[in-house]
């Protein structure tokens, strides 16, 4: 790790089984149970389960189906996604109460850098225990958290000791954390990167660490130099407030393979319904249209057009959709549909916070 970098306090706060607890916590009489919200019907997924229904195995993006016979008594509930949202909010107030410098990654969990904090505490291990006593107390859930020099290792953190648990590495603890760490408890390493690594004998991040850059380089293109890199404990991002969005989808999995493009237009009515109504709602337009196409053989294809002006506009929306739907013959039937506007006016508009200089000593009470 070097000497030159700045250290900084960055909790990752996770809550627990989101969508499930809040679940839970609406219906007294789904605790303790387990639960999938989402992944009802022949075609559904689940969104998220509950962790009695972890045990059987039961996961987010699992078709339900498969999560049925994995958990026979599994209970599916439909997502409550504005009551979701509105639950985060409440997390995220809590969180602003010591620092500006929160970067939410989804509605239940977020970076953030509490390096110097509203509340004047040097201590990041406690205000971390503070604000999951707070989520706790004011909201109804639990969530976890990970506490250490910088976002990489503070997201690694959050999982130790979950649920309901925080985990803090300390700066002189980072290096040995790492170097005993399962690399498929690695972020940023997946289930197929792992399996790659397991036959080249890198089963922790020692052996990693004995990877030279040129090898890892060779081995894993530009995500070696990552690799070489975090398991050194060095990862320089920093907390960003101003997360700009991207884009904005909505998308629909179908009960029954579709074969005509006649069949879709009802579809892709009501998607860009959804897509407009979320663009309304959040106060942004686009200029790029996306139309994505899943065939029933698993195969994904995206269509995109780029117009010359912002629209937020249904029509507008929907007559680009289906011109890109004419726009090539289908290679198959259709398992699902998906708009999606990206190209936002939030990119142009959006302002960059002032960067602050921040002075650091090394010893600094985590």
């Amino acid at each position: 790790m070097s000497a030159n970098l700045p250290i900084r306090k960055i909790i990752h706060v996770d809550m627990d089984a989101f969508y499930a607890s809040v679940e839970e916590m609406d219906n007294p009489e789904l605790k303790g149970k387990a639960i999938a919200v989402g992944g009802g019907g022949k075609r559904g997924v689940i969104s998220a389960a509950s962790y009695e229904a972890r045990k059987f195995g039961v996961k987010s993006a699992m078709a339900g189906t498969l999560a049925a016979k994995l958990c026979p008594d599994l209970i599916f509930v439909r997502p409550n996604f504005e009551r979701y949202s509105e639950i985060s909010k409440k997390v995220r107030a809590i969180f602003y109460d010591y620092t500006d410098l929160v970067e939410p990654l989804s509605l239940d969990e977020a970076y953030l850098d509490v390096t110097q904090n509203k509340k004047g505490n040097p201590s990041a291990s406690l205000i971390a225990q503070e604000i999951r006593d707070r989520i706790f107390n004011e909201v109804g859930l639990t969530a976890s958290a990970g506490i250490s020099i910088n976002k990489f290792i503070a997201k690694v953190a959050s999982d130790y000791n979950k649920p309901n648990g925080q985990k803090t590495v300390n700066p002189e603890e980072v290096l040995e954390f790492l170097e005993q760490l399962d690399i498929r408890k690695f972020y940023g390493v997946g289930k197929v990167t792992a399996e790659k690594m397991y036959q080249k004998g890198i089963f922790t991040g020692l052996d990693l660490k004995q990877k030279s850059l040129e090898y890892l380089d060779d081995n894993f293109g530009k995500s070696g130099r990552y690799y070489y890199h975090i398991v050194r404990g060095i990862h320089t991002s920093e907390v960003k407030p101003d997360r700009i969005r991207k884009s904005l989808a909505a998308e629909r999995t179908f009960s029954e393979n579709l074969s005509s493009e006649i069949f879709m237009l009802e579809k892709l009515d009501h998607i860009a319904n959804e897509v407009a109504r979320r663009l309304n709602k959040s106060n942004v337009a686009g200029k790029t249209v996306t139309l994505k196409i899943k065939y029933s053989d698993f195969t994904l294809q995206t269509r995109s057009k780029t117009l010359p002006y912002y629209v937020s506009d249904k029509s507008i929306i929907l007559e680009t959709s289906k011109d890109l739907l004419y726009q090539e013959k289908l290679n198959n039937s259709v398992r699902l549909l998906g708009i999606s506007l990206s190209n936002l006016n939030t990119e142009n508009t959006m302002k960059k916070p002032e960067k602050k200089s921040v002075s650091v000593q090394l010893k600094f009470g985590f």
